[in-house]
């Protein structure tokens, strides 16, 4: 697909003023077509009370009535049906105008589903791919480029790329002894070809996750609510991936776990917490198409003082990553992330802090609707001697915190909820479970919701229903996770893919 360039944007919103201007002159045809009907409606009611009346008026003379009362009782029925007839006309006039006002409301509602959520009436639409994010620290600015979007982000994925072959991510050779041959193996190389179905599945995951997230960089502010925050990022990811039920969504709920919260923490209905300059917020969300799963995720910060504390977690989270390959043994990965994060201290407000592991946390495999794989990935040495094998998925994710233990714990009113994924047939006793149930498993099924989304799918009152699930086992409490008190967490992750030849970080973009 061609660049889109700022003269193809200044013509399309040329065509939708004209298409505006055209809706507006077939509205006022309407409007004038429904009132000549009105007109003529009363019309025919006047000549219908006129024939009553001059039927009504023999009927009085033959019944000897004197003149005098006639011409009163003529006035009074003259009065009433001028009453009538005013009655009709105004529920006319309101019936047209209501209908007026919902065909506008309509129009309005048309023209911004087609534009994305993004987009309002009268905004300024740019075609340039550069953005400064310097204000938030540790990450990396937007850089001009090939690019087929739009600020605000107007256009759909597929839509971007019309023959359906989606960005490739960051291509890395394998490094470690165990399989450094692979990375100029011929064969190998072409045998890469079989796994591009899966892997062009992901790479769309993956190029939504990224315009998803620059558009997030660009609005989050100090003084913003969380949930205004995620529910902006929720409702562009729905629109770039086009969601459609399990073929294509939002893979988990959108976490912003503050300072000592590390994940799982998304705002439930009236949380109206706001992020400020000197908090440290995890950003982790997910975008999966046909059960193929991308997760990524950063740290936002305003206050310099965090620099190191992102800048050890970021550089830990890397080489995990170029570490992985074909037959490397996970603890040997998580050996390297201990020794790179460690590494590390922060100075501030007078002291210093070793930066710790959060040894309890680990990344993980992915499988096709389930987040969790099989295997986990250690963020500290020692533990499982399993080897990573080739045409696996994994999410390499690294959490380093200061002033803390560097050790989680369950805590705080939970929001994430999850079907077990091998949960068999559990009788409910009560409907509303089971209608719950049925929701889940058809806008779901094994994938993470939140509360939020419960109440945005029309179920409300959902509290007991959910309970009840959780309590039959068919439905996992995922409760935020965190360090101590005035400790504070950082995070970086990306999903990536392991071919015969190479790795390919799928979710790498410009800002990290």
């Amino acid at each position: 697909m061609e660049n889109i360039n700022e003269q193809t944007v200044v013509n399309g919103i040329q065509n939708l003023k004209m298409e505006d201007k055209n809706h507006e002159g077939s509205q006022v045809i309407k409007d004038q077509v429904n009132k000549n009907k009105i007109l003529q409606e009363n019309n025919q009611d006047e000549k219908q009370t006129d024939k009553q009346e001059g039927l009504l008026n023999g009927n009085v003379k033959k019944s000897g009535e004197s003149d005098c009362d006639k011409t009163n009782s003529d006035q009074e029925k003259k009065k009433k049906k001028k009453k009538i007839k005013n009655k009709k006309k105004c529920k006319n006039l309101e019936n047209l105008q209501s209908q007026q006002e919902k065909e506008e409301e309509e129009c309005s509602k048309n023209q911004k589903k087609e534009m994305g959520p993004c987009y309002k009436p009268g905004m300024k639409i740019t075609t340039s791919r550069y953005q400064d994010n310097s204000y938030i620290r540790n990450l990396g600015d937007w850089k001009e480029g090939e690019w087929n979007q739009t600020n605000p982000p107007t256009i759909t994925v597929d839509d971007q790329f019309p023959e359906g072959f989606f960005p490739k991510g960051l291509l890395m050779d394998y490094t470690r002894k165990e399989c450094q041959w692979r990375s100029s193996d011929a064969e190998l190389k072409e045998k890469d070809k079989i796994s591009e179905f899966q892997l062009n599945l992901m790479r769309k995951g993956a190029e939504c996750h990224r315009q998803v997230r620059k558009r997030c960089q660009r609005i989050i502010r100090p003084g913003k609510k969380l949930i205004d925050i995620c529910e902006e990022i929720e409702e562009l990811n729905r629109y770039l991936v086009q969601e459609n039920g399990l073929e294509a969504g939002i893979a988990f709920p959108t976490g912003c776990s503050l300072n000592n919260f590390a994940a799982h923490y998304t705002p439930n209905p009236g949380d109206n917490t706001t992020i400020g300059y000197d908090d440290v917020c995890k950003i982790d969300f997910g975008t999966q198409v046909q059960g193929r799963i991308v997760d990524c995720a950063f740290t936002v910060s305003f206050n310099p003082k965090y620099d190191k504390l992102l800048e050890a977690v970021q550089d830990a989270t890397m080489t995990g990553i170029k570490s992985a390959g074909i037959d490397v043994r996970l603890c040997d990965v998580g050996a390297d992330i201990q020794e790179v994060m460690e590494s590390y201290e922060v100075e501030m407000d007078g002291k210093v802090y070793p930066v710790k592991t959060i040894r309890n946390l680990n990344g993980h495999s992915i499988e096709p609707y389930k987040i969790h794989g099989a295997k986990s990935v250690p963020t500290v040495g020692g533990g499982s001697q399993e080897k990573m094998e080739e045409g696996e998925t994994f999410a390499i994710e690294t959490f380093g915190s200061i002033n803390g233990k560097g050790y989680i714990v369950e805590d705080g009113d939970c929001s994430h909820y999850m079907k077990d994924f091998n949960v068999g047939k559990v009788p409910l006793r009560s409907q509303r479970a089971r209608s719950l149930l049925n929701y889940i498993n058809k806008n779901h099924s094994t994938l993470a919701f939140c509360r939020r989304w419960l109440d945005r799918g029309g179920q409300i009152g959902h509290i007991f229903g959910l309970k009840e699930l959780v309590n039959a086992g068919i439905i996992n409490e995922c409760p935020p996770l965190m360090d101590i008190k005035g400790s504070y967490v950082a995070q970086y992750e990306h999903t990536f893919y392991l071919n015969s030849s190479h790795k390919e970080i799928l979710t790498y973009g410009d800002d990290y």
